[in-house]
């Protein structure tokens, strides 16, 4: 029953061995046609250069894979050390990781070049819209000290009012040295509230330019045509937003509320009293003593309003990078799994068929015994050459005339063997 078993595993091996070549063929050839796709993206030059190039690399993988396949297939199943085994299994790992390197990555380059490509321009768009928010948010941030400074200004103003209609502060009326320093300090606030209040409209019209040029990156990504005619119009417009994005930066005020606030309190200078006697003189400095301490307080204030804005992150620039499309699969290859499992199947596959092999050759031997295994593909007459053969040697050994070895009688004739399993030489007749 164990012979009759491993009689048809043979005959299933025999069978399928026209499918095996033509399937190790079939995936050779399109892992050779992928890698073809693939590479023909990295290589430079006239487009003869390229085609060539991209011909011979391809050939060559074809032919790589068969080859070393074939071998293993060839080989390894019949190979019973277990030293000699971990070696085959050494090679082949050794092998497809060689396969791998210069095949596997070019076929996914060919499965999804395309889409990795996308997954790349729409990424970098998503960093150009969080680098354009920061960049704005930066600038819009010196808006609000506006309000602070607005607030200092009409309070040295209406200070200003008072003085001068009811003398609220040196309890004499009239334009005097404190009138005049108030509003001294009230102009330089309009002036800086002024400053701010005009850069809002220059911040405003850049962030909207910024937001069309990423509604247009936007489209260039999802629209359909050629990668590569897509990628220089994205490229266009991404360096134009990157100068949006400098520009914005540029636009914030707050550096200058810096230094205003700095000269604010820096430069200020008391007048002297102008009052008509020393009482009103004498309350006229103390007035401007106490004016000169609101103005440093009010510069230390705005300093330090500035200087929280300017302690801000700086926004780097963002430059947009080109990338062939095997670069893409490599750098985005989480999110194009199946692609790479796919391709990486395709070399590694007769990997399956060369453990089926093993395995079913490892059934014959166990079923018809190491010892039959060695003589199973013997036909019967292999083995009546084989027992001639014996019987000369011995009669050679004992001294026995040949003429006695020659005419002794054969065992079976040769007319009588039935089975004839296509032997390699035709056999010999004896002659009397």
């Amino acid at each position: 029953m164990a012979a009759s078993h491993s009689y048809t595993l043979r005959g299933q091996v025999a069978r399928l061995e026209l499918t095996t070549r033509m399937t190790l063929a079939i995936l050779a050839t399109a892992s050779g046609v992928f890698t073809y796709l693939g590479v023909r993206e990295l290589l430079d030059g006239d487009a003869s250069t390229v085609l060539f190039g991209a011909i011979i690399y391809s050939v060559s993988v074809s032919v790589g894979i068969y080859a070393f396949w074939s071998y293993l297939m060839r080989i390894m199943p019949h190979v019973r050390r277990p030293a000699g085994r971990r070696m085959l299994y050494l090679a082949m790992a050794l092998g497809a990781a060689m396969i791998m390197a210069m095949s596997a990555w070019l076929n996914a380059a060919a499965l999804a070049g395309a889409a990795a490509l996308e997954q790349h321009m729409s990424v970098t768009t998503e960093e150009y819209q969080g680098k354009l928010n920061q960049a704005h948010e930066n600038a819009l941030a010196a808006q609000s000290l506006l309000p602070d400074i607005q607030l200092a200004s009409q309070r040295f103003a209406r200070l200003a009012d008072e003085e001068r209609s009811s003398g609220a502060l040196t309890g004499t009326s009239g334009s005097g040295t404190v009138v005049q320093l108030l509003q001294q300090m009230s102009s330089q606030l309009g002036s800086l509230q002024s400053e701010i209040e005009g850069s809002r409209d220059a911040v405003r019209d850049l962030f909207e330019d910024g937001g069309k040029r990423l509604a247009e990156m936007r489209r260039i990504v999802a629209t359909d045509g050629s990668v590569k005619t897509r990628g220089t119009e994205y490229a266009s417009q991404a360096t134009e937003l990157a100068g949006i994005i400098g520009s914005l930066q540029q636009t914030s005020v707050a550096p200058s509320v810096r230094r205003a606030a700095e000269d604010l309190g820096r430069t200020f200078i008391a007048p002297a009293a102008d009052g008509s006697d020393a009482a009103l003189q004498g309350r006229q400095t103390a007035v401007v003593e106490q004016v000169g301490a609101a103005v440093r307080q009010q510069s230390q204030a705005l300093a330090q309003a500035a200087d929280a804005i300017l302690d801000r992150p700086y926004v780097e620039p963002v430059r947009f990078k080109p990338l062939s499309a095997p670069e893409a699969v490599v750098m985005y290859a989480r999110d194009f799994l199946p692609s790479w499992a796919g391709a990486i199947s395709i070399d590694l596959m007769p990997a399956v068929l060369v453990f089926i092999l093993c395995i079913v050759q490892d059934q014959i031997r166990r079923e018809e015994g190491e010892d039959e295994a060695e003589f199973g593909d013997m036909s019967a007459l292999d083995m009546m050459r084989a027992l001639r053969l014996q019987q000369r040697l011995a009669a050679v050994e004992t001294g026995t005339p040949a003429g006695v070895v020659r005419d002794a009688p054969a065992l079976v004739p040769d007319d009588d063997v039935v089975q004839q399993n296509e032997p390699p030489f035709a056999p010999v007749r004896q002659t009397r």
